[in-house]
């Protein structure tokens, strides 16, 4: 295995225990911590150009830090459209997820944001076929997020 390789493997080890800490948080308080959530993009940030200093990669940086930026507008756009719906915390987040997702390619954005959207709504439909939730009732969005993207990254 090359260092690049285990650094890769590192970071997403870490950053699987980021997601996992988040997506106990939300489903728990409905609320994405800033002094998670930031530091994180932050540090994701500075490792997309160490790693395209380091390789001379600066296709995937620039393809990286475009899909943080997309993703997180279209989050954005959500939240500023239905204050009841997306909040603050899962703008920021795709920011993040938007990051690594487009780290890995297109392909792979597309798709975790697909499924992020997908796994929420069969969520909120089986919550509703059990009685247990009405058109009403707020979820939970985050874990949905990080799923997603776990099962795009998984799938490249």
């Amino acid at each position: 295995m090359t260092f690049h390789a285990a650094a890769v493997l590192l970071v997403h080890l870490v950053l699987a225990g980021v997601g996992l800490w988040l997506l106990v948080i939300d489903a728990r308080t409905h609320r994405l911590p800033n002094r998670i959530v930031l530091p994180t993009l932050g540090a994701l940030i500075v490792l997309v150009i160490v790693e395209a200093l380091a390789t001379g990669e600066a296709g995937r940086m620039l393809r990286a830090l475009l899909g943080g930026l997309a993703l997180g507008a279209f989050y954005a756009a959500m939240h500023l459209g239905s204050r009841r719906g997306m909040g603050g915390g899962d703008v920021k987040l795709a920011a993040v997820i938007g990051l690594v997702l487009a780290w890995h390619g297109w392909w792979t954005l597309l798709l975790g944001a697909a499924a992020a959207f997908i796994l929420g709504a069969l969520f909120a439909i089986v919550l509703m076929l059990l009685r247990r939730a009405n058109r009403s009732t707020r979820i939970a969005f985050g874990p949905w997020m990080i799923l997603g993207a776990a099962l795009a990254i998984a799938g490249t």
